[in-house]
């Protein structure tokens, strides 16, 4: 079969068409786009609930991850009408755009038309879409809280966990039990219910004071702002994730590394057992593996 052949595949009784199968989008191990719509199918009972309801951002790589990337919001020209989309206000949009067509993937066929597209990163708010009837789509209440814990160098995700382990102390004393995830990356996601909260300005006040709390507590190893100057060796504990506006890659989403790296459900106690950088990656091949042993492990957010 050539790079540019095209084939139409039943899909839970939808016909998607899928192209370039034979494309590498990881060139370092010859990973193809076959091979990730093979990921994304497989994973799809465990990924699906998280993005149901979700407006989805995708960070698309039609040359693989040593190409050009952009970031898409908009459904693209051409998206079929069996895709799930939802209108929803875009206020402050960088393109001065009124609203947003977002894409919501809750069902298998649309997970694999989104995939086809090289869509390797898939990112979510903290928040679904609400519906009222006779009235306009709008952004729900959030239902999660997260901090992204980012490290600076010479600190690795090793520090992160260290933070990670002090953060869940606090917020589970404030009744918000926190789950964990890799980034896929360099860094560590803790997502909590939104519970009590009915805002994202509630949230994201919450996790900034946090944060400012736990700069001031442990100055040599926290920092809450973004600024440059002040991260070397710490972890930026990020709480402007929870602003309405923003979204962070989703649990089970592939990351544009060298390898097919995923943003992956991790345990307390493999947190506190991180000893080094490469305790904490994990492949496509691993998370599928994990899955199949341990479940869901993100399920409780559900």
């Amino acid at each position: 079969m050539s790079a540019s052949t095209k084939v139409a595949v039943d899909v839970e009784g939808t016909q998607v068409v899928l192209s370039n199968l034979e494309k590498v989008l990881y060139p370092e191990i010859g990973f193809t786009k076959g091979q990730v719509l093979d990921y994304y199918t497989r994973i799809a009972p465990v990924l699906l609930p998280h993005l149901a309801g979700r407006a989805l951002t995708r960070k698309r790589y039609p040359d693989g991850v040593e190409g050009m990337v952009f970031f898409e919001k908009n459904a693209p020209r051409g998206t079929p009408d069996w895709v799930h989309t939802e209108t929803l206000p875009s206020p402050g949009s960088s393109k001065n755009r009124e609203t947003i067509d977002y894409v919501v993937v809750d069902d298998l066929a649309a997970l694999v038309w989104t995939a086809n597209l090289a869509a390797l990163e898939l990112h979510t708010h903290m928040w679904r879409v609400q519906n009222k009837r006779g009235k306009p789509a709008v952004a729900g209440p959030p239902d999660m809280i997260v901090f992204d814990l980012d490290p600076g160098e010479p600190a690795t995700i090793v520090e992160c966990c260290e933070v990670a382990l002090l953060l869940r102390e606090v917020m589970c004393e404030d009744r918000h039990e926190p789950l964990a995830k890799t980034s896929g990356s360099k860094g560590l996601q803790l997502y909590a219910r939104a519970d009590g909260f009915s805002s994202s300005e509630e949230t994201s006040t919450y996790a900034k004071g946090l944060a400012q709390r736990f700069e001031k507590s442990h100055p040599e190893l926290v920092v809450h702002r973004m600024t440059k100057a002040l991260r070397p060796g710490k972890v930026l504990v990020d709480w402007s994730q929870n602003s309405a506006a923003k979204t962070t890659v989703s649990v089970y989403s592939l990351r544009a590394k060298s390898r097919p790296t995923v943003s992956t459900p991790v345990t307390w106690e493999e947190i506190e057992a991180c000893r080094k950088a490469s305790d904490l990656v994990f492949t496509s091949d691993d998370v599928l593996a994990r899955v199949a042993e341990l479940g869901d492990l993100f399920a409780p957010l559900l």
